[in-house]
């Protein structure tokens, strides 16, 4: 099962982010906003298994805020380690506008496969650039998850994602998926700010006044920090 991949629009993406016990303010804040916010879904649980090479390069890139970084992932929804269908996503970005290389998977069982077995399956689902890409990231080395709250404006050029809940999974040392146990983690929300390039006046204008500050927020250097006690 080989797929072309998918690739997202090039878009805006602008960080904030607080404590976690400020996001019912926060969420008041949106609801309240003239550009007329509203929910298209309801919220939903976000995992991602993230990859990087033995030096961990991309944490390394993503950490200094390399004009030209890129993240590998394998991402599901739902509260489940088991899910039905996946997806491996290339995370890319050039300074404050950011795009998506995504490859459809299969399902898979976090708490019965080995990295190996998962590797090698993700392989065979994908096409020749998704395989160079997870080849040169072959190191898992921690699954996060995040409760995710979705708002669209009214005219829908500027999207809002509200992050909480987050959780991170050692797996460097892991040849089978840690599913159990949890590393410690500050309570923050991350408030991410999304819009076209074409739209880039109505998305300065969404952002003014937001009551928490702007950051160059990475909830994978943040997960590796909390693995490697930065």
């Amino acid at each position: 099962m080989r797929r072309d991949p998918l690739l997202d629009v090039v878009r805006h993406e602008v960080k904030f982010n607080g404590a976690g016990i400020r996001l019912g303010e926060i969420e008041q804040w949106v609801r309240l906003h003239p550009a007329g916010f509203y929910n298209p879904y309801p919220p939903r649980r976000v995992n991602n298994v993230y990859f990087d090479n033995h030096a961990l390069f991309a944490y390394r890139e993503n950490l200094v805020g390399a004009s030209m970084r890129s993240k590998v992932r394998l991402r599901w929804y739902g509260e489940t380690f088991q899910p039905e269908l996946g997806i491996l996503e290339v995370k890319r970005r050039r300074n404050l506008v950011g795009w998506k290389l995504s490859w459809p998977t299969g399902g898979f069982d976090l708490r019965t496969t080995s990295w190996h077995a998962l590797r090698r399956a993700l392989r065979s689902q994908l096409s020749a650039e998704g395989r160079l890409w997870l080849d040169a990231n072959p190191r898992p080395v921690l699954i996060n998850r995040y409760y995710r709250r979705y708002w669209v404006s009214g005219d829908g050029r500027v999207r809002v994602t509200i992050d909480a809940d987050q959780s991170v999974y050692d797996q460097r040392s892991s040849i089978r998926p840690n599913t159990t146990h949890r590393t410690n983690l500050p309570d923050t929300i991350v408030v991410e700010f999304k819009f076209a390039p074409a739209h880039r006046a109505e998305g300065s204008q969404a952002i003014q006044g937001i009551p928490i500050r702007i950051s160059r927020n990475s909830k994978y250097v943040i997960g590796v920090q909390s693995l490697i006690g930065a």
